[in-house]
């Protein structure tokens, strides 16, 4: 019989069926259990973004070192840690600089 000829499930559940490697077959069910477990909201995990966790996270993503963005808005990497960590303010002139050299809206570092 067709798998087409059944009933949709009406519980709010999906069911899934994949051939995968027998190798990755492990690593699947994990990630399948990872995904039903409950998940931690953000605000949880990051309470309130500040302009340091936010420069951060992009230099984070744009794989970028402390040297590297420093040197590629022209200040000391000392200056880039104070910023991350809060303890330098950072102006609207800086945050274009920022916004620049990591592809973003500079008013997210403000």
């Amino acid at each position: 019989m067709l798998e087409l000829t059944r009933t949709p499930r009406t519980d709010g559940m999906v069911e899934i069926m994949a051939v995968v490697p027998l190798e990755r077959g492990d690593a699947v069910a994990q990630a399948i259990a990872e995904a039903a477990s409950p998940n931690i909201p953000a605000e949880q995990v990051f309470p309130y973004p500040t302009p340091g966790t936010v420069l951060r996270g992009a230099r984070g993503l744009r794989g970028m070192t402390q040297a590297t963005l420093a040197a590629a808005i022209g200040v000391h990497v000392a200056n880039i840690s104070e910023m991350e960590r809060g303890l330098r303010t950072i102006g609207k002139e800086m945050a274009k600089r920022l916004g620049k050299a990591l592809d973003m809206p500079y008013k997210a570092f403000l």
